[in-house]
């Protein structure tokens, strides 16, 4: 899971970690790496030095900090050539791998009871946009799925690497669409998934929209409340126990 995030976003990161934390236990290994392009201001790098000595979870790409300049495309291509073949250098390293923002968040057990159901092969993930005004369908960016053998083929394909500027979201359904590949298609959008006709990968629900109980993931929670609404609906805080050296 790369999460897309900038240098100076240290409370989102830790917002992040603490959640990932927390999750339920999954029978499944999800490695989570924050993604950042190269620092250039000196506090950023002293203070996400400290999160890389605590934590090990931080990727910084050679590029230049963007959103829709090619920093989608940095990720991607880099990864065969950071995790190799696997182990031992044989095998794939990953079945999957997930582009998100520092604003998503995500319930990791029926994230992998999507994923556990899909091909390993040619597999595009995510909330579906249909095709439409001459753009292909594609993912939103809130957080889409590859499986390893397309990651593999967009470090390696010189079209890709000619197309990287543009929405990042759609720029990636173009670089499927004319490279012929993510034939399986899997919406989060999709009937069986859905809930009373509500999608499960959603922005926060302004009324009359609501969050809904088999959620995957919720986008766009950069504020505190927004964010602490959604973790009372989903009853993040149900293990909290009562102490006398503290009360809430």
């Amino acid at each position: 899971m790369g999460i897309l995030t900038l240098g100076n976003r240290y409370l989102p990161r830790h917002r992040l970690r603490m959640l990932h934390a927390l999750q339920p236990p999954v029978a499944a290994q999800i490695d989570v790496k924050f993604v950042l392009c190269n620092l250039s201001r000196d506090d950023e790098k002293t203070l996400v030095a400290l999160e890389v000595m605590l934590y090990d979870d931080i990727l910084i790409l050679n590029c230049k900090e963007n959103m829709n300049g090619g920093k989608t495309y940095s990720f991607f291509s880099s990864l065969p050539g950071l995790f190799g073949g696997g182990a031992n250098g044989s095998g794939r390293p990953y079945d999957f791998v997930m582009k998100t923002d520092d604003d998503t968040i995500f319930m990791f057990p029926k994230l992998v009871e999507s994923l556990r159901i899909q091909p390993r092969e040619d597999l595009y993930w995510g909330h579906l946009v249909p095709a439409a005004n001459g753009l292909p369908l594609f993912m939103a960016g809130m957080g889409y799925v590859l499986s390893w053998d397309l990651v593999e083929w967009i470090a390696s394909s010189e079209t890709v690497k000619n197309h990287t500027v543009g929405p990042e979201d759609t720029v990636v359904g173009e670089w499927l669409r004319d490279g012929g590949r993510g034939k399986n298609v899997r919406s989060t959008r999709a009937p069986h998934l859905n809930f009373d006709t509500k999608p499960v990968s959603y922005d926060y629900p302004y009324p009359p929209y609501t969050f809904v109980p088999n959620t995957i993931s919720v986008h766009r929670l950069k504020d505190d409340d927004k964010l602490a609404e959604t973790l009372r609906y989903f009853n993040v805080t149900a293990g909290f126990k009562p102490s006398k050296f503290y009360h809430l």
